[in-house]
Formats: structure tokens, C-alpha cells, sequence
């Protein structure tokens, strides 16, 4: 027995070395075969891989076709927090897995697509699964931002076109650069496409998908993490302890060791010999510190950047590239935003280049999203791309928002010379039937009026009829070069009541006169309201002033109507024989018993009834006034005349170009003006007359808005409030907008189109920059040079702005037009269109006057010709 043991224990050691030898064999036989035939299993995996592709490119195509968009478009004023942001990114996150189970995990995504390419400075839009289209419909950020569903964009091609993708590059671990909210983070971006050219075909747009990553991809990377981290650890131990033996072996070789040694009588090789060196031990790897970002699942997604750049002039889809390279490294921290590929000398492989070229444009196409490794963040470090441009951000003005002026174009009303991020300046306009009302404000001599003028002067030249209120008579002299063209002269009229000349010559205008075809009770309503706002009148004040220059005034315009029934519009009445019906009892009698039968039953009582009991001093309010009107030469002369040539509402109809110069801003000047535009007023309403669609568009211009609302504030409020219905629209500029009577500042920024300010003190120009939210605020506006303005216009019914604008100079804007020579052609040409007549022949008129009124009402006429009477020549 004891013999057989150790002989079937080498058997068994014998059978086990046989087994281990023959599995070396076949492992070296497969070894070779694999080596021999190595195509085989290569050829088979290869086609697995393609078949396994192929398939899951169709899904993967098949998923993508049932996606939609959505563009969101952020108001004004918004503002998001970081909570609402974070909230946002969890929704993207949540929706990304909103596709069918068959789905591939490329086809998992939602997509932002901030693009540039003319029309908008940055769309923002969200792709993502149709189902998840509810979910991303109602955002957080509330009211702020409006989501509609878009359209696929198709883009023309370009001429040249660069692609790029992104990569995180640093620590792998490390988060990116945390960006504030102010200013936006998509500035930098903003920016870098501001300089957009749409004739030259330039496009940019940056995509970034979103995914949910498995877990176990999640975890893989975790694994591989702790493994080079531990990898880390082990070298840096061993380079430690390497040192350390080296710092050992380096003291004790040293010339001072050794003294040590034979003053202490000890030996190297003896019991004291060389020092044990310990080498440190590997520090332990905490998962929190080598995982970084990657420790924690929540709200952790990987991302895909890829960025497009396209023109159609050489060079600048590149430089685009590299403006939005330089816009992305400002997310850069620990880890940074990276063009994906290598650079070989001049070239670049990279996305743009066989063999990623093809895969980039599929999931261009497509929106399949393929990151890469590397590609793994927070939804914290992605606040700045998940919200639209906010409040903060600072938009450029695309070409498209505003259109560009054109000389002669009727549609368009120039408002300036706008200057784009890269210098390139620009004559901009709005659209003339949207530009209702404007508003200008600034110091004197900034710029207001020359804008105005410049802005009249190309409506006129585009066939368009306007007023020009000018008090002080400047702008008249400004503009007659740049009118006096052939095909203008017949069209413009000048009312100057300066009389600055030696041998001055006037235009005539009969407040009262019936001889133009106007509604009696619209004339009296206008003739006493002009006084009553002149005069500070109303029915708490001034009750009895007002019904008798009423009753006055009623009588005056019977007589006339008489007169001009009876074919003698010669024989009207003025407003200065108010002071003969109150106060000469023959001419007052003559007067009544005249238009006996045309005046209502009140009025003709009130004569007869409450007229007689009124002492004589009641008269004094009302004929003051009036004895100041008379006492002027001037004034005298343009309302002593029977029949007037001033007609505005004909200029409106007939495209008149009318040149208004009150004279002043004295208490007389001020009477005109009011009565001025209270004709205006009634002239404007009267417009009702005419079908809408009928209607011709007509400017009124009012250089000094402070002087005119002085004599017409609630007029000059009407206006702002009334005329849009009738396609006439007032463009007003002041010094003070706080210096205005409250319902005109109230009826003006309520209802101005454009909104417009030069520089001045703080407190003149904050009224305005209240209205833009103090974005931006007095002090910027303060500061402005001359002729610049900040204005906000309205386009397409959008607010535009407030931009920064460079008010036109008629010398640079319309130096074409300038005809300096055919100024003194067009002085005369405008006097005749208004007939004006020497100063002196209409003061003996006027002063005959009296007399020929008193001659028609004494003879009683009143019978109305068959015939229609004749008329004084108007103009228009």
C-alpha cells in the first residue's frame, strides 16, 4: 500500500500536465489560425457592426422625423432667475426621453438652436421629440417669453461654408466657468454675429443637444475615472519615494554626514550604517474628489456643440468661426469649450473634413446627437444657453427691423443715419403709415429741428403734403434750397407773418370767412375756442366772454354765408367787426335784421333777450383782444381780408406743402397760433367727409411745441388724440417735455409712434427715458454729442429700441438736392401760392372793409343765387 500511493499520485500530476499541455496546444493552434485567417472573424464583425449601423441609422432617421419646434421670443423686460433657468434645463433633460421605446439613444435628444442669420439678432429655438411638445410649451419663465410652434428652416446654399464641433477639454471632471446672468452670457455670442451681412448671404448658427445618458455609461465612466485616479496616486507615490531614497542617499554621501560619523565613532558598514528609508504609502482615492461633476446622478446630461458658419463672400464664414471660438472661451474654467480635431500646419482636420464631414452634416441634418466621451456637464454649467436673450443682453438692430431710406419712396419717412457694430453706416426710415405721432426732445441746438426738416424734406420730395410750424421763421431759410426743384414749386406756400423785409408782403386769412365751403356752427366752434384757450377762458371763468363771443361770432359768420350765397364774397365780415356788432347799435341792427331767418332760434333770442341787459364793460373782455389783433399792422392785414387765400384743408387734399411763421411767442402771436390750429383741428375733422381709403395722408410738423401748446394746449391734445383716424399725423419737438400742459405731455407719449431725445439736463430728458424703462438712463442720454439721438420707433407694429441714432444733416443727407441758385425762384413762387399781397394794400382793404359789410347788410340781401357764387383764388 504504501508503494501504490506515491504511483497513482504521479499519475494524477502526469494527467494534469497532459491536460495543461494540450489546452496550451489548442490555444496556439487557435492563436495561429487567428493569425492565419484573421480576416474571417474581422470580416464578420466588421459586417455585424454595419448591419447593427444600418439599422440603427433607419430607427434612428425614423424617430427624427417625428420631432417638432418651437421658437421662444423673449420679451423687453425679461429677466429670469436662476431657479426658473435650472427649472428649464429639467425640463429639456425630462423631455429628451420623450420618444418611442425602438428609438436608438442618438435620436434621444432636445436640441437649442440659437441662429443668426439677418432676420433676428439671435433666434432661439427648441427641436426636440413630438411628444414632449406639451412639456416644453409652458416654460417657467411665465408671461416673459412667447412659444410658438415654428417651421422648418430651409436655407439656400452658400458659397462657402465652415463646420465645427466642441469638445470639453481639461480636467474631465472639472465643471466650466460659472457665468453670471448680468451682463447675459449670450452676449458673447450676440456679439460675435452682430456684424451680419444679409446681402452677402452670412448665416451662423450654434446647436447644442442635450441627452440623458444611461446609467451604465454613467457608470463605466465612473470606473475608468477611479482607475486613472489610482493610477494617478500609485505613480505619485512611487515618484515620492523615489525622491526620498535619492534626498537619503544624497545627505549621506555628503562631506558633513560623514564628519557626523567619525566624531560619533560610528561606521558606515558597522551597526549604524545606512539609514532605513520608508517609502509613503499610495493616499487613498476619495470617489467625491476624483469623480468631481461625475459623483452625482442628478441633473447630470451629456451634450453635443456644433457650430455652422456660412457666406457667400470669401473669408467670412471662417472669421465667423473664430468670433464664435473666441465668444464659447468664455465658459472656460477648469474645463473649456475645444474645436474637435488636429491642426497640420495651414489645414485643419477636423469637422470640416473627410471622414467627420459626413457625419457631422447627418446629425446636422437630422439632430441625432453623438457626443463625445468627454462630453458630460451639469445642467448648472449650461445656465447661460438654456434661456433666450434677457433684459440684460445687449441686441444689435438687424437690417431687416428697419429699412433702409430710399430717396423718392412715398412708403418710407427717414428718421436717421444708423451706425452697425462693424462702422457701416445707414440712412434707416419707418414706414410712413405707421408713423403716427413723434416726439422729439432735447437742448436747443441739438439736432431736433434739423431731423425734422431733413425728415419733411424727403416726404415732400416722395410727393407727400405737410405743414411746417415754425414760430421763429428758422427752418423756412434752412429748407429752400433742398425745395426749390421745378417739380415742387407749385406745390408749396409760405404764410410769413414776420414782416422782417422792407416792403413785406402777406398772405390773407379770414378765420370767419364762409367763401371756402365750411359748416358754420365747425367755424364758430372754432374761432371761440381759439380765443377761449388763448385767453385762459373757460365756462367756470369766463361764462359770459365765451356766449358773447359765441352770439358775436355767429351772426358774423350768417352775414357771410350771406354774402357768399349772394355771389359777393367781398362783402364778408372779419373778426375785428365783432367790435362794431357789440358796440355800434346801426350796424348791429343792420347785422340781425340781414340774417334773420339764418340764425337759430337761440341765438336770435339771446339778442333779443339777455344782449340788451349786459352793461357796457361786459363788452371789454371780449374787444380787448381783438383791439390788440388790430392795433398790429400785421396782424391786421392777414385777418382784415375778406377772402382769404389759407385754406388747409384744401392743402390736405391737393398735397400741399404749407409753410407756417406765426412771428413769435407774444400775446398776440399767440391768438394767431391758436386760431391757427384750432382751424387745423376743424379742418382735419372735417375729413370725415371722405371715405377712408380716399383720404390723403398729410404731415403736420410744430417746431416749439411750448410756444404753440401756450396758446392751444387743449387743441394741440385733440390732435395727438383725433388725427390718426384721419391720416393726418403731427411730429412735435420741445426743449422741456415737463415745460408742456399736462394733456398734451399725456397725449403725447401716450400715443407717439417715435420717441426721440438729444442731448439736455437729466431732468428735461428723463420724462422720456422713463418711457424706456431708464434703459438707457438720463445720464447716457445727457451726454450724447449734437445731432445724435436715442429714439424708439415702431416697425411692422413692433417697438424698435431705443437705439442710438445720428440725426440727418441736410447738407450730407440731401446734397444731390441742393438748389441754391432756385432759392429766390421758390421765395416767390411760395408768396404767390399763398397770395400775398404788398403790406400796404392789404392794411387799406382791411380798413375799407367795415364799409362794404355795412353796405351789404344794409341793403338786406339774402336771396341765394341760382349760380354758384364766385371764389378767390386758393391755393390748392
Amino acid at each position: 500500500m504504501g508503494s501504490a500511493a506515491p504511483h497513482l499520485s504521479g499519475q494524477a500530476s502526469a494527467s494534469a500536465f497532459g491536460e495543461l499541455l494540450g489546452l496550451l496546444t489548442g490555444l496556439a493552434r487557435t492563436a495561429g489560425w487567428l493569425i492565419t485567417y484573421w480576416w474571417g472573424p474581422a470580416t464578420a464583425a466588421l459586417l455585424g457592426w454595419a448591419v447593427s449601423e444600418m439599422v440603427m441609422r433607419r430607427l434612428a432617421r425614423k424617430a427624427s422625423a417625428q420631432r417638432m419646434a418651437l421658437e421662444l421670443v423673449p420679451s423687453r423686460h425679461f429677466d429670469p432667475s436662476l431657479e426658473e433657468i435650472f427649472r428649464r434645463g429639467v425640463q429639456l433633460a425630462r423631455a429628451s426621453t420623450s420618444m418611442p421605446w425602438w428609438a436608438p439613444r442618438r435620436s434621444k435628444a432636445v436640441q437649442i438652436r440659437l441662429r443668426a442669420d439677418s432676420t433676428a439678432p439671435l433666434r432661439y429655438r427648441v427641436e426636440g421629440p413630438a411628444g414632449a411638445q406639451r412639456l416644453l410649451s409652458i416654460t417657467p419663465f411665465g408671461p416673459d417669453v412667447t412659444v410658438h410652434r415654428a417651421r422648418p428652416i430651409v436655407d439656400e446654399m452658400r458659397k462657402h461654408v465652415v463646420r465645427a464641433e466642441f469638445v470639453l477639454r481639461g480636467r474631465p471632471t472639472a465643471p466650466l466657468r460659472e457665468v453670471p446672468l448680468e451682463p447675459d452670457p449670450l452676449q458673447p455670442l450676440v456679439d460675435a454675429v452682430s456684424d451680419l451681412r444679409a446681402e452677402l448671404g452670412d448665416l451662423a448658427e450654434v446647436r447644442l443637444d442635450i441627452q440623458r445618458a444611461p446609467k451604465w455609461v454613467l457608470r463605466a465612466r465612473r470606473v475608468q475615472l477611479m482607475a486613472q485616479a489610482r493610477r494617478a496616486e500609485r505613480r505619485e507615490a512611487q515618484r515620492a519615494a523615489r525622491w526620498i531614497r535619492q534626498d537619503a542617499s544624497g545627505i549621506e554621501d555628503s562631506l558633513t554626514w560623514q564628519l557626523q560619523q567619525l566624531v560619533t565613532g560610528k561606521q558606515a558598514g558597522g551597526a549604524g550604517g545606512r539609514r532605513l528609508v520608508m517609502p509613503p504609502a499610495p493616499r487613498r482615492v476619495e470617489a467625491a474628489e476624483a469623480l468631481g461633476k461625475l459623483a452625482e446622478d442628478d441633473h447630470l446630461v451629456r451634450v453635443q456643440l456644433l457650430v455652422m458658419c456660412a457666406s457667400d463672400a470669401e473669408g467670412r464664414a471662417h472669421a465667423r468661426l473664430a468670433q464664435l471660438q473666441a465668444a464659447l472661451d468664455v465658459f472656460g474654467g477648469g474645463a473649456r469649450w475645444a474645436m474637435r480635431g488636429w491642426r497640420l500646419g495651414p489645414w485643419r482636420l477636423g469637422a470640416d473634413r473627410w471622414p467627420s464631414r459626413r457625419g457631422f452634416e447627418r446629425r446636422w441634418a437630422l439632430g441625432h446627437c453623438q457626443p463625445p466621451r468627454a462630453n458630460w456637464v451639469r445642467l448648472e454649467e449650461l445656465t447661460g444657453l438654456l434661456k433666450p436673450p434677457t433684459v440684460h443682453c445687449r441686441l444689435p438692430l438687424p437690417a431687416s427691423d428697419l429699412p433702409a431710406f430710399q430717396h423718392g419712396e412715398p412708403e418710407l419717412l427717414l428718421q436717421g443715419i444708423h451706425r452697425a457694430p462693424d462702422g457701416r453706416r445707414r440712412l434707416v426710415a419707418t414706414y410712413a403709415r405707421e408713423t403716427l405721432f413723434e416726439v422729439g426732445v432735447g437742448k436747443a441746438g441739438g439736432g431736433k429741428t434739423e431731423r425734422a426738416l431733413a425728415q419733411a424734406i424727403g416726404w415732400a420730395h416722395a410727393g407727400g403734403g405737410l405743414m411746417f410750424l415754425d414760430p421763429h421763421r428758422d427752418s423756412w431759410p434752412r429748407a429752400v434750397p433742398f425745395l426749390a426743384h421745378e417739380h415742387l414749386m407749385g406745390r408749396i406756400a409760405l404764410i410769413d407773418l414776420n414782416a422782417s423785409n422792407p416792403a413785406p408782403q402777406l398772405s390773407s386769412w379770414n378765420p370767419i370767412g364762409m367763401h371756402q365751403g365750411q359748416v358754420a356752427h365747425e367755424v364758430v366752434e372754432a374761432v371761440t375756442d381759439a380765443y377761449a384757450s388763448a385767453l385762459g377762458w373757460d365756462d367756470a371763468s369766463a361764462p359770459r366772454a365765451i356766449t358773447i363771443l359765441t352770439a358775436a361770432v355767429a351772426v358774423l359768420v350768417a352775414v357771410n354765408e350771406a354774402a357768399c350765397r349772394a355771389g359777393r364774397p367781398e362783402d364778408q365780415a372779419t373778426v375785428f367787426h365783432v367790435r362794431a356788432l357789440l358796440t355800434d347799435a346801426l350796424f348791429r341792427k343792420a347785422a340781425l335784421a340781414a340774417v334773420e331767418g339764418r340764425l337759430d332760434e337761440e341765438t336770435r333770442s339771446w339778442w333779443q333777450t339777455v344782449f340788451p341787459t349786459l352793461p357796457p364793460d361786459a363788452f371789454a373782455v371780449v374787444l380787448n383782444p381783438i383791439a390788440r389783433l388790430a392795433a398790429n399792422p400785421v396782424t391786421r392785414a392777414f385777418l382784415g381780408q375778406p377772402a382769404g387765400v389759407y385754406n388747409i384743408r384744401a392743402a390736405m387734399d391737393s398735397r400741399m406743402i404749407v409753410w407756417v411763421c406765426p412771428g413769435g411767442n407774444g400775446p398776440t402771436d399767440r391768438l394767431i397760433t391758436a386760431l391757427l390750429a384750432r382751424d387745423l383741428l376743424r379742418a382735419v375733422r372735417s375729413r370725415r367727409d371722405i371715405p377712408e381709403d380716399r383720404r390723403v395722408p398729410f404731415r403736420a410738423y410744430f417746431d416749439e411745441l411750448i410756444t404753440l401748446t401756450g396758446a392751444a394746449p387743449e387743441t394741440i391734445a385733440a390732435m395727438f388724440e383725433d388725427f390718426r383716424k384721419y391720416k393726418v399725423h403731427v411730429h412735435g419737438m420741445t426743449q422741456l417735455l415737463a415745460r408742456l400742459p399736462t394733456p398734451v405731455r399725456l397725449s403725447l407719449v401716450q400715443n407717439a409712434s417715435t420717441l426721440a431725445s438729444t442731448a439736455g439736463s437729466q431732468s428735461a430728458v428723463a420724462p422720456i427715458t422713463a418711457e424706456w424703462g431708464d434703459s438707457p438712463g438720463p445720464d447716457v442720454v445727457a451726454s450724447l454729442d449734437r445731432f445724435e439721438h436715442y429714439m424708439s420707433l415702431t416697425v411692422h407694429g413692433r417697438r424698435i429700441g431705443p437705439i442710438r441714432i445720428t440725426g440727418p444733416h441736410l447738407d450730407e443727407v440731401f446734397a444731390n438736392h441742393a438748389r441754391p441758385h432756385q432759392a429766390a425762384a421758390l421765395e416767390r413762387s411760395a408768396r404767390r401760392a399763398a397770395g400775398a399781397a404788398p403790406l400796404e394794400q392789404l392794411t387799406a382793404r382791411a380798413a375799407e372793409q367795415l364799409g362794404r359789410v355795412s353796405g351789404f347788410v344794409g341793403r338786406r340781401t339774402t336771396a341765394v343765387p341760382s349760380a354758384e357764387q364766385p371764389r378767390e383764388k386758393e391755393y390748392g
